[in-house]
């Protein structure tokens, strides 16, 4: 009896021992680093909501080599153009919820304080080359840029050469050096039209995308110029993107410069105005990477869509900027505008696991040899950190570009659209815009929509 008590007790141990394995196993299932097989668990598993499509691939390939790599596991979605606001909203409240988001500078700061984390303490923040790039609230450090981008007109010099050859010509200049104000500008522009025939273009300009979510070169980009020059004006207070965030109101004072550009790029394009609602800015940048126009407004991330076009036939060396010139006076001394509105936040709801492991991979992406090559290369990241050497900095022509104009000495536009009141302000004026070149509406009442539009937002 007693023999078959201690067998029975022992039996009864080796299934609870076995259960014990078992839940362990469950509970905590360890993954292989692929490279000095370090244990990590499910828990660390970080989810990254990025909001540029055009480098979804890339931040997915990211994602397999650091997996890899460290066996943390990198959740990447990519929220639709012109979407990222709200997919963010609906995100952030899952249980399942982003490790790593974006925020747009202070004002997007303002919108999500309550889920940044401070990053003071990270090797991330030091890594910066300036840290009043930061976004800062006190003491503490709640978003870190992770790139400096320029944007303005992009042309293709081969073309233009061809245009300051011709003997017919209507201008005096003889090269894209001595366009330096809007006058010039529309001079060159409008007898580039009249001679597409005899440059091999369709149009000057690529098409002025108009589709839903493919506004943003208009009503972000385009509408920082006028809106730098009215915050700039504030002269009690110096940085125009504070005064921008201070401003309750706008008087869209320079709306007619906006309206001297906007129109140029219209009325000399690839597409007639009624058919512009339905172009999309790969659309925009194919015409351009396909020879069909001389010209088109965008940023140095636009490298990768021009030379990502199938049978595109600009080469490299004729990939150069120039200024957006609205005829603002003394533009003569403006250069590109560069700036950022991208900046990482981590999560401040989420485990601190989480929180550390969404620290460490971004510490990876900018600091490790693999991570770094991403950056450069393909993600073609002006990154401002210490951490790159200077023959890891993008070799794109544009990103040179960027470069180049930062040293001119000129006056860079800073990026005001980061004061800018919210999304909807924006897509408010991005559909105005369109209703404008569909004849529906006149210029006055474009004007009238922007200034109630901001007044309105920053009333919320």
């Amino acid at each position: 009896m007693k023999m078959k008590k201690w067998l029975t007790l022992m039996l009864s141990m080796t299934l609870l021992a076995g259960l014990a394995v078992g839940c362990s196993s469950s509970k905590e299932e360890p993954t292989k680093n692929g490279s000095e097989g370090t244990k990590t668990t499910a828990k660390e598993e970080i989810y990254f909501l990025n909001f540029k499509p055009e480098i979804a691939e890339t931040y997915n390939k990211i994602a397999k080599d650091y997996e890899a790599e460290t066996g943390v596991k990198v959740k990447v979605v990519t929220a639709a153009s012109g979407t990222y606001e709200t997919t963010l909203k609906s995100e952030i409240a899952k249980s399942d919820a982003p490790t790593i988001f974006q925020i747009n500078g202070p004002v997007g700061y303002q919108s999500w304080k309550d889920y940044t984390l401070d990053l003071k303490d990270t090797k991330l923040y030091s890594y910066l080359t300036d840290n009043s790039l930061a976004v800062k609230d006190g003491e503490g450090v709640y978003g870190i840029p992770y790139v400096v981008e320029g944007y303005g007109i992009i042309y293709n010099d081969a073309i233009m050469k061809k245009y300051f050859a011709l003997a017919n010509k209507a201008v005096p200049y003889t090269s894209v050096a001595e366009v330096n104000n809007f006058d010039k500008l529309k001079a060159v522009v409008e007898d580039m039209q009249a001679k597409k025939d005899e440059l091999g273009i369709k149009g000057v300009f690529s098409s002025t995308s108009l589709g839903a979510g493919e506004q943003w070169r208009w009503q972000s980009h385009l509408a920082n110029i006028p809106l730098y020059y009215e915050f700039k004006d504030n002269t009690s207070i110096k940085d125009p993107i504070q005064a921008g965030i201070q401003s309750n109101e706008i008087t869209f004072k320079y709306g007619k410069n906006f309206q001297n550009i906007f129109d140029l790029y219209t009325n000399n394009s690839v597409t007639k105005k009624t058919l512009l609602g339905s172009k999309t800015v790969a659309d925009s940048m194919a015409e351009f990477a396909l020879g069909q126009s001389a010209m088109v407004q965008n940023g140095n991330w636009g490298w990768s869509q021009i030379n990502g076009v199938s049978g595109n036939v600009v080469k490299a060396d004729d990939v150069k900027f120039m200024p957006i010139y609205t005829g603002v006076p003394g533009e003569e001394k403006q250069g590109l505008a560069i700036g950022t509105e991208n900046y990482f936040a981590v999560n401040s709801k989420v485990s601190p696991e989480k929180q550390k492991a969404s620290i460490a991979f971004l510490e990876w992406l900018f600091s490790s040899d693999k991570g770094k090559n991403y950056v450069t290369k393909e993600l073609g990241f002006i990154a401002p950190f210490n951490t790159f050497k200077e023959n890891e900095r993008p070799a794109d022509p544009l990103a040179k570009e960027v470069s180049n104009w930062m040293s001119k000495g000129l006056n860079t536009v800073p990026w005001t659209f980061a004061a800018f009141p919210s999304e909807d302000f924006k897509n408010t004026f991005g559909d105005a815009l369109l209703q404008y070149v569909q004849g529906g509406l006149q210029w006055a009442d474009v004007e009238k929509i922007v200034k109630d539009a901001w007044k309105s937002e920053k009333e919320k």
